[in-house]
């Protein structure tokens, strides 16, 4: 008898010592399995509308910065570029003309005093400065379509992975309208959603340990980065006929919110690629306070 009572004893203290014990760690370390991998993630996008006539990657490729990814025809922008490198040499040679009147002009007047009247040299001037105004009008055209025919080439703006590539040639793109994403390949971070009851003591540089679903046997080493200020509020949102969305709750039970926590690797091997939706476990190791 006093045996059974020895053994629930020893059952009770142990279990009460377990759970003590997973209470401090989970205080010390707060671990959450809710995370996963995110990095930037950029719109491709062309500056100038026409069909696509060479791509020159493919999806899930790998790119550098300035790589060439696609080129658009370019021989409407190559036109108007033409048009606009004539109408400079038109203004060019107005202004021109405008200047030789204006210096005839003038020395006429410093030769024999009176010999033109006011109001025709201001009008010299004006017409001086006004070819001025449409040469530096046509520079600026000229530049512009300039611009656009480089624009149809679409260069890698950073080092990444192309992902969603569904354009084929022939295919018609519209300027400022994304056709594929780019993964920036140096922005990869992992992002955690801790209970806000996790959070006391939680600071940037604590040390995380990432663990990821697929590579449950490698632990990669962080820091926190950044904790996140705030979180969409659920009760509240327009729902049917206009009314708000009110979950129910039990009055007896209050559930914590989950806060996002963002990690910065310190360092992964090298035979390691992340993915960006990838599912990871974190665990923060706060520091002594």
């Amino acid at each position: 008898m006093i045996k059974r009572y020895f053994i629930t004893l020893f059952l009770v203290v142990a279990a009460i010592s377990v759970i003590y014990t997973h209470q401090r760690v989970n205080v010390n370390s707060p671990w959450t399995r809710d995370g996963q991998v995110s990095a930037e993630i950029i719109s491709i996008a062309p500056r100038v509308t026409g069909p696509v006539t060479k791509i020159h990657v493919s999806d899930n490729s790998h790119v550098k910065a300035g790589d060439l990814l696609f080129e658009i025809d370019p021989s409407l922008y190559v036109t108007t570029r033409n048009k606009m490198q004539a109408s400079l040499n038109q203004a060019k040679a107005l202004l021109d003309k405008a200047k030789n009147e204006a210096t005839r002009a003038f020395n006429l007047e410093q030769r024999t005093s009176g010999a033109l009247a006011e109001l025709t040299l201001n009008n010299l001037r004006n017409a001086v400065d006004t070819a001025q105004a449409n040469v530096d009008l046509a520079q600026a055209s000229l530049d512009e379509a300039t611009l656009n025919v480089e624009f149809t080439k679409v260069y890698a703006p950073t080092d990444g992975f192309v992902t969603n590539l569904n354009l084929r040639r022939g295919s018609q793109v519209v300027a400022n309208s994304p056709v594929f994403a780019l993964i920036d390949e140096h922005s990869f971070w992992i992002e955690g959603y801790f209970k806000e009851t996790d959070l006391v003591n939680v600071a940037p540089n604590d040390i995380a340990l990432v663990t990821l679903l697929s590579q449950q046997g490698i632990v990669l080493e962080g820091e926190v980065e950044s904790i996140g200020y705030g979180i969409a509020k659920q009760d509240g949102s327009t729902g049917n006929n206009l009314l708000p969305n009110v979950n129910p709750t039990f009055q007896w039970i209050r559930l914590a919110q989950r806060i996002p926590i963002k990690v910065k690797l310190n360092s992964k091997p090298a035979d390691i690629q992340l993915r960006v939706g990838m599912s990871a476990s974190i665990k923060i190791i706060k520091q002594p306070t």
